[in-house]
C-alpha cells in the first residue's frame, strides 16, 4: 500500500496552527509568570503577553483565510467569540504595557478572558 500523500496546504494549515498556540503560550505564560506578583498588587503586562496576542491575532486570522480557500468549512459564530475575546485582551495588554503595576482586576480579566479563548477552541465543535 502505498503511503498516504499529505497536501501542502495541510502543512501550511498545521504549521500556522502549531504558530497560534505558540502564541497562546506566550500570552498565558506571561501571565502565570506575574500571578504571584499579581497576589502583591505588583504586577505587570509583559512583551511576551502582548507579543503573544498578536501572533493569535495574525496566525487566526490566516487559518480563516487558509481554512476557507482549501474549502473548509469555518464556524464563523465560534471565530468571532474568539476574535471578540482577543480584541478585548489586546486592548487590556496595549493600553497596560507600560504601566509599573496593573490593577489586579485588569491583570486577572486578560487570564481569565485568556483561559476562555482556550476552552472555546477546545470545546466548542
Amino acid at each position: 500500500m502505498a503511503p498516504a500523500r499529505v497536501a501542502p496546504m495541510d502543512v501550511l494549515i498545521h504549521a500556522v496552527v502549531g504558530l497560534h498556540i505558540i502564541g497562546i503560550a506566550a500570552l498565558l505564560g506571561g501571565f502565570m509568570t506575574q500571578m504571584k506578583a499579581m497576589g502583591k498588587g505588583e504586577a505587570r503586562m509583559v512583551p511576551a503577553m502582548l507579543h503573544g496576542a498578536l501572533t493569535m491575532l495574525v496566525t487566526g486570522v490566516a487559518l480563516v483565510g487558509l481554512n476557507q480557500a482549501d474549502g473548509n468549512s469555518v464556524n464563523t459564530v465560534k471565530i468571532g467569540v474568539k476574535l471578540a475575546l482577543l480584541i478585548v485582551i489586546l486592548g487590556l495588554v496595549y493600553v497596560k504595557r507600560d504601566d509599573e503595576k496593573v490593577e489586579a482586576a485588569a491583570f486577572g480579566t486578560v487570564g481569565a478572558l485568556t483561559v476562555a479563548n482556550v476552552f472555546v477552541a477546545v470545546l466548542w465543535t
